[in-house]
């Protein structure tokens, strides 16, 4: 007796579909965060290097410093800056991380560019939109802790209020 060919039915083949769509969805995503690193490291290279003309412009700072080395040394460190930022964005991974890079951008904007006064008010009124975004929608990934683990200032009495704070006040 021959056996009856086997069909499958649509809610089969939905079920298989979603199934390559879900495996296919995490490969995109493992792809994507592979790139992210290479990026970062890519990045990172390029930061390491640009750190050479950066002390090339030292001594000439001690000699005869005029306003144009000055620029230009603040520039490049303020580039160096943002990008150190940028690699830390990639890898945090948090809004706290993009709000600083937003910070040190505009920052670096209003310190080298010589904009004329409503650039600057902009600027000025930037960068205090930002902290106030940090202050008052306080979200506990915006990253409230400073790099050596130590709770930042102005965030210490939000911190304390967040459910992980008063969970580590009720264990002790």
């Amino acid at each position: 007796m021959i056996a009856p060919k086997r069909r499958l039915t649509n809610h089969a083949l939905h079920g298989r579909e979603e199934w390559f769509k879900r495996i296919f969805r995490d490969q995109i995503a493992e792809a994507a965060g592979i790139l992210e690193v290479v990026l970062s490291g890519i990045v990172l290279v390029a930061l390491l290097m640009s750190i050479v003309p950066l002390v090339e412009l030292m001594p000439g700072l001690l000699t005869d410093a005029d306003s144009l080395e000055i620029r230009t040394f603040l520039e490049r460190a303020l580039d160096i800056v943002i990008g150190i930022e940028f690699i830390k964005m990639l890898a945090k991974h948090s809004p706290g991380s993009v709000l600083e890079v937003l910070l040190y951008a505009i920052a670096r904007h209003m310190i080298v560019g010589h904009e004329d006064a409503v650039q600057n008010l902009v600027s000025v009124g930037a960068i205090a939109l930002i902290f106030i975004i940090r202050k008052y929608f306080f979200v506990p990934s915006f990253g409230y802790k400073m790099p050596g683990g130590k709770i930042a200032p102005d965030m210490e009495q939000k911190a304390a209020e967040t459910p992980e704070a008063k969970a580590g006040d009720m264990a002790e």
